[in-house]
């Protein structure tokens, strides 16, 4: 039986997007995410977080354990009722979840064993605050957001037929822009979802290879860069977690020239001022 971590962690991503629309916001129709008043890029923890989770579903589909709660065409209820179903118990409306059920759902879903999540729909299987929590990623330097016009050889309909030969379309890019996510993984939040060092291992695993199968037109050449992280000797920890990201800096090359790849950065961490108690792993 795997063991719960009984370490806290945290890490520092680095990912980067080359002519692609990393996060687009609905909002503003569907450009680039950024922050408006530095025009740095933005990738929200959400969009973060459905990427490892589809990594899971890629590589542990069918395994026991490694089932996914937010899925794409997933109906949350239903899932929720395969817990009371396991357990033989008729769902009741407004009703209290036991603890078995909540459990039943950490150790069957791994998002909801890795980020915890919140069950108190019709069909009530409680709630669990998860141990694997990210921010948002902020880009590096300010981005340019782009609007390219790309057109269909293809009309959609019949009647358009008449009028036209082609569809005109927009495709929202970066040129290119370097992201820094970080992340924290609590182990006293991890015993209560029985977040294991296998979890752990897979969730390395995803942060590493998720944007490997997520690519698209819309997303552009995205990959993760370099992935540090801070192993502390007790679950507790040995250092605040903003001293340990302050370890960790990334600075162009070249201030002048606009940077276009991941070789115009310089991706940095100061070991010497790693507090006692604490591991640097470099992931890659």
């Amino acid at each position: 039986m795997a063991k719960v971590i009984d370490k806290r962690y945290e890490f520092v991503l680095f990912f980067d997007v080359e002519n692609g629309n990393p996060n687009g916001d609905p909002d503003a129709g569907n450009m680039p995410r950024i922050d408006p008043e530095t025009s740095l890029g933005l990738v929200t923890d959400v969009c973060l977080k459905r990427k490892i989770r589809n990594y899971v579903e890629l590589t542990r589909e069918g395994q026991d354990g490694f089932d996914i709660y937010v899925k794409e065409g997933a109906v949350l209820n239903a899932q929720h009722r395969k817990a009371y179903k396991a357990l033989g118990i008729e769902p009741k409306p407004k009703k209290l979840a036991s603890e078995d059920l909540t459990k039943f759902m950490c150790d069957n879903f791994y998002d909801i064993r890795t980020f915890g999540a919140v069950m108190t729909t019709e069909v009530n299987c409680g709630q669990v605050r998860g141990p694997v929590q990210l921010n948002f990623a902020r880009s590096i330097d300010p981005i340019v957001q782009q609007e390219i016009t790309i057109t269909r050889v293809a009309v959609t309909n019949e009647k358009d037929a008449e009028k036209k030969d082609r569809e005109m379309g927009r495709k929202h890019i970066v040129p290119y822009g370097l992201y820094r996510g970080e992340g924290y993984v609590s182990a006293p939040l991890a015993e209560r979802t029985g977040f294991t060092d296998e979890d752990l291992d897979l969730l390395w695993e995803a942060l590493i290879n998720m944007f490997d199968h997520d690519h698209s037109a819309a997303r552009g050449k995205m990959a993760s860069r370099k992935l540090f992280v801070f192993e502390h000797e007790s679950r507790i920890g040995n250092a605040p977690a903003h001293k340990l990201f302050d370890c960790v800096d990334a600075v162009r090359r070249d201030p002048v020239t606009p940077v276009r790849r991941f070789g115009d950065y310089e991706v940095t961490v100061d070991e010497a001022a790693l507090p006692d108690g604490v591991r640097l792993i470099t992931m890659i």
